[in-house]
């Protein structure tokens, strides 16, 4: 056996081991490909460890079934009235159904032609779904939902667009142009039973692609961006330039970074130094297209079915080091998509709200006989000016309000003698969803990631671990550790609590705090611990802390498990 040869057994060996728990999917014939992305036979290793050997919807039946219903009943009561009454339809989004909130983790993949996207579906799947092709020419045509199913069928958009335990009603609003560009992809995957993958068209460079399309690609990625959990940009080793129609998409995902990851794919195709040097040239692209402070997340990546003869070996543990990153947040994607469901309607809620004060003030500024229609254009002239004045009176954030261009485009279609007047009724209804019942919610999350190995989890987050606590009340070690801290599911609870310059007070903090059930004395304890400084207020460390050690409490450990004073390690960047 050659020395190649010898290394690609070794690899597919060593993929296996990685990978597999139990029984692998069979992957279907793979299709021969130029510069041999795909060999002949495609591998059997399996990806099931991603899906933990059990489906998402037993996952969210046993764990956050309950939370998921009382979050639409939450939404249906308090938040949509306020959605319907003020047409926010007509200036963001439609309602939510049930099957948005419910649906699985959404993982969008963006990028130009041939970078890769198809083959790292099935390079996770470990088969080819419904009307897949993969080649060097741009070869996906269509937007793919590919999802779960008990066989390989394909569901055309029109009919996806219609089932009602689909998330895709709201691709309507796209028109037939669209719909007949996009398909659901269903096959048989233990990893599809935890998420559904966004396959999309590979982006090409011109105007012709523009053009030709009959929809608006801008906008429909602005809709998969809003509903997706993780969003992948992927670019290639050998191509690195960044298109006038994907700089627009990547523009479209604005209000999404935290969403975004980018994946240097066929790493291995180029040596050690001369990865270095496409790092560094793809880092100098991204920073052109995406102004944000922070440096976005870069995976370096091959992701073969099989791997070819003439792939570099000299960064193979680096990429493997990647490829368990990757895949960890792949994993961390079902309890993180919960989390994040919450956090999406305390946003929208948060924006409902701001819309329906603009629509009451400029039905209030209209004149009640003559005069409407140069009250209006005055009104959409001044947007700026108004929203100012909103702000003013009702003391909403400024970084609540909506794009005002955009906003006064919208306006131009409605009348405002036809909008309606500020109910205090449905605001306080609203007010009391964002800062009692979805804060209350986010802390009955189950706490430790249900898809990690028992060995893998907090042994004291869990219900599991209370057993292990010692007959003095005491916590292990690593408790006390803000590593330990789960900062993810407190973020939400603090951003509803609106805090100002990044800080909340006590009064803010205290119809919170007073909800779990604790005495007035453990709370003021807790206050004391958590705010390490003692300025009075709470960052969102701090508040994440003071969570961290109600839980403590509530899980077992008693009022008597509070230290006299707060760990050094508990304070974060302090050691």
């Amino acid at each position: 056996m050659s020395t190649k040869s010898a290394k690609a057994a070794s690899y597919q060996e060593h993929k296996k081991n990685r990978f597999s728990r139990g029984s692998g999917i069979g992957g279907g014939p793979g299709r021969d490909r130029d510069r041999g992305h795909l060999s002949p036979v495609a591998t059997r290793s399996s990806f099931s460890g991603i899906g933990g050997g059990g489906s998402f919807t037993n996952l969210i039946h046993d764990d956050y079934r309950p939370l998921m219903d009382e979050l639409k009943d939450t939404y249906r009561r308090k938040i949509r009235p306020l959605e319907t009454t003020y047409n926010f339809e007509g200036f963001h989004s439609a309602p939510l159904s049930d099957s948005d909130i419910e649906a699985k983790p959404m993982v969008l993949l963006l990028g130009q032609y041939s970078t890769g996207k198809t083959t790292f579906i099935k390079h996770l799947t470990e088969c080819d779904y419904p009307g897949s092709h993969i080649g060097v020419e741009p070869t996906t045509d269509k937007f793919v939902a590919v999802m779960n199913g008990v066989e390989s069928r394909v569901i055309p958009g029109n009919a996806a667009a219609v089932t009602a335990d689909m998330p895709f009603r709201g691709l309507n609003k796209f028109g037939q142009a669209f719909l007949t560009r996009f398909q659901v992809a269903q096959c048989p995957s233990p990893l599809l039973e935890n998420m559904t993958l966004i396959d999309t068209p590979g982006i090409l460079a011109g105007n012709k692609q523009r053009v030709e399309r009959g929809y608006d690609f801008t906008k429909t990625i602005e809709w998969f961006a809003e509903r997706a959990d993780l969003i992948l940009l992927f670019f290639d080793s050998h191509k690195l330039d960044i298109s006038d129609e994907f700089k627009s998409s990547i523009y479209a995902l604005k209000g999404h970074e935290e969403k975004v990851r980018v994946i240097l794919n066929k790493s291995d195709m180029v040596n050690q130094q001369q990865l270095m040097r496409v790092y560094g040239a793809l880092m100098w692209s991204l920073g052109k297209v995406i102004q944000t402070p922070e440096v976005m997340r870069v995976y370096l990546g091959s992701f073969w079915v099989n791997r070819p003869p003439n792939a570099f070996e000299d960064c193979r543990s680096l990429l493997d080091a990647e490829q368990e990153d990757l895949i960890k947040d792949l994993r961390d994607l079902p309890r993180n998509a919960a989390i994040r469901k919450v956090n999406e309607i305390v946003k929208r809620a948060r924006l409902a709200k701001v819309h329906a004060y603009i629509i009451g003030h400029l039905k209030k500024e209209m004149p009640t006989v003559f005069g409407k229609a140069s009250r209006q254009q005055e009104l959409i002239r001044d947007l700026d000016k108004e929203f100012l004045r909103v702000q003013q009176v009702h003391g909403v954030p400024e970084g609540d309000f909506p794009n005002v261009e955009k906003f006064r485009q919208s306006l131009r279609a409605y009348k405002f003698e036809s909008f309606s007047k500020v109910k205090e009724p449905i605001m306080s209804i609203v007010e009391e969803a964002l800062s009692i019942d979805l804060p209350k919610l986010m802390r009955r999350f189950p706490q430790g990631n249900p898809l990690l190995e028992q060995a893998q989890k907090n042994p004291f987050l869990i219900p599991e671990s209370l057993s292990q606590l010692s007959p003095g009340g005491e916590i292990p070690p690593s408790y006390w550790h803000f590593s330990s801290v789960d900062k993810a599911s407190s973020m939400p609870v603090f951003m509803s609590l609106h805090p100002v310059e990044g800080r909340i007070n006590g009064s803010t903090a205290k119809p919170y705090l007073m909800s779990t059930g604790l005495s007035m004395e453990v709370l003021a304890k807790v206050w004391t611990l958590a705010d390490w400084d003692s300025n009075g207020y709470l960052d969102e460390n701090e508040f994440a802390v003071a969570m961290h050690l109600i839980r403590a409490i509530e899980n077992g450990g008693g009022e008597g498990v509070l230290p006299e004073t707060l760990p050094h390690s508990m304070i974060p960047f302090a050691h």
